[in-house]
């Protein structure tokens, strides 16, 4: 599969060539899929596979919570436990770090 950027029509948007090699039966597919929604295929495909994408990034970015992780996460929230002793060490130490003076 390769990319090459469009060079040859001056426009404001900037695009980029898409090539890949697939089987005569997902062409076909493909084909057929396009013609059934009265689109062109280079729009079905883009439009397929900025569909993909854009889940792909979704599912990579987006935490989902149960219903009772949820309620669990909002209640630490909302009351957080006491600072532990190494943690209340951490910060004093942190504080120290951090003086200037």
């Amino acid at each position: 599969m390769g990319v090459q950027e469009d060079q040859t029509m001056p426009s404001a948007v900037s695009t980029a060539r898409l090539e890949a090699r697939i089987s005569t039966d997902l062409h076909a597919m493909l084909k057929r899929a396009a013609e059934l929604q009265g689109r062109t295929m280079t729009d079905f495909v883009v439009s397929a596979v900025q569909d993909a994408a854009q889940r792909a990034i979704e599912q990579a970015e987006v935490l989902r919570l149960s219903l009772a992780d949820q309620e669990c996460f909002a209640q630490a929230l909302l009351s957080p436990p006491r600072p532990s002793p190494a943690l209340e060490r951490a910060f004093a130490r942190r504080d120290t770090l951090l003086r200037t003076e």
